[in-house]
């Protein structure tokens, strides 16, 4: 469509509000304003128009202003103090330093606008290469009042530098790839290491996209405090009531926590019972017995949990060989795991100390194991003041048993 098509019939455009809502309080915080150009019977999303930086840069500033009126005479007429969010182009921004935007900005200051209403936001690939440039600017938007939103957060951390030398107020990452990919765990570490690193720069994660109920649920269990989505609640012309969704997050929040607290008790039940077997199988070892000995004891013991095991000190050194299953589920020694060293591994140090001070076992998150390319969890177990017996739990019997997947 011709830009100047739509500068000449501004009257055309209506913005819509897609409410974004926080998980603590269960209220509409915010909006995302969605621009649309009525063509006939079409409505025509304008993000595109904002974003093209072939479109002259009066034409782009004199919608966003004409935008920013109508949201602030929304705003006013409702008497919300909602944030709201405007998709922006940071080239177009910053290319006199940002003095029209400001400009511009105190002359809505003047009519009602609070600076810290107005949410900037950028896309992640136009921050990437040129953060240490864009971000003094940055802080003194921020300082002003305004907030900082990065947008579509890859599917990989990679690339994350920018963020935290950027250090915006929003993080938004999307959630639709959840009914698209086989693997949605492997994005869900990608976003709790995004949720991570939010709570160091003291940013939010929000979640949008958000279409049905799992994608609501992989959101909370992955750190998300506001949301945003259809699911929530479709884009409006006018604002909503802003307990519009709460009885909604408060019914899923409930079978949430129940369906965890069941996670988490069947994670303590296969604890426990763990440490019951090989505090019995210590009784069969002698002290004459060698390392690769104790292991095939309490290979034999736990036969039906593991496909393999191992010992290490508390330096991390394997002290044994590595007692595995072979494709007819019979246990063998492999020698060549001996002395490798595991203390590089996430929460090896923590494990080590905590199994020491509390003389039981722990169990480990999920994770993907690299030889068999399926999800595992690891059990350590202290077998005496410091050697740790190491036991991977197959994908099959977490699969079989519930909660523990």
């Amino acid at each position: 469509m011709d830009p100047l098509d739509i500068i000449m019939n501004k009257d055309n455009i209506t913005p819509y509000f897609q409410a974004v809502v926080s998980a603590d309080k269960q209220l509409v915080i915010g909006y995302e304003v969605i621009p649309q150009f009525q063509n006939g019977k079409d409505f025509i999303p304008l993000d595109w128009f904002f974003r093209d930086s072939n479109i002259p840069d009066e034409y782009r500033l004199e919608l966003h202003d004409y935008i920013h009126r109508l949201v602030l005479k929304e705003l006013q007429a409702e008497q919300q103090s909602a944030i709201m969010y405007f998709q922006y182009d940071i080239e177009l921004l910053i290319k006199d330093n940002g003095e029209t935007f400001l400009k511009r900005m105190e002359q809505l200051e003047q009519q009602g606008l609070n600076y810290n209403q107005v949410a900037l936001q950028f896309h992640s690939d136009e921050l990437v290469d040129k953060a240490n440039e864009y971000k003094h600017f940055f802080f003194y938007l921020q300082s002003l009042g305004f907030r900082i939103v990065i947008t579509e957060i890859g599917q990989s951390t990679s690339r994350l530098d920018h963020i935290v030398m950027l250090k915006p107020n929003v993080l938004k990452a999307k959630v639709s790839f959840i009914d698209e990919e086989e693997l949605p765990h492997m994005f869900g570490e990608v976003h709790q290491t995004l949720s991570m690193l939010s709570r160091k720069i003291g940013a939010t994660l929000l979640f949008e996209g958000i279409s049905n109920f799992n994608q609501l649920n992989y959101a909370w269990r992955n750190g998300g405090r506001y949301y945003q989505g259809e699911f929530i609640q479709r884009p409006r012309t006018s604002l909503v009531a802003l307990d519009c969704s709460t009885v909604r997050l408060r019914k899923s929040f409930t079978h949430f926590m129940t369906f965890e607290r069941k996670k988490i008790e069947a994670q303590v039940s296969l604890t426990n019972e763990l440490n019951h077997i090989l505090r019995e199988s210590l009784k069969l070892m002698t002290t004459k017995d060698t390392f690769d000995e104790m292991l095939m004891k309490a290979a034999k013991e736990c036969d039906r949990y593991a496909f393999r095991l191992y010992i290490c000190d508390a330096e991390g050194f394997q002290q044994s060989s590595n007692a595995e299953k072979d494709k007819e589920n019979a246990w063998g020694l492999i020698e060549e795991g001996r002395y490798k060293n595991w203390s590089w591994r996430p929460y090896f140090l923590e494990n080590i100390v905590r199994m020491s001070i509390e003389k039981k076992g722990i169990l480990s998150d999920l994770y993907t194991d690299i030889e068999r390319d399926e999800r595992i969890r690891t059990y350590s177990f202290p077998i005496s003041g410091d050697l740790y017996l190491f036991l991977d739990i197959p994908y099959d019997y977490l699969f079989e048993q519930e909660g523990l997947l």
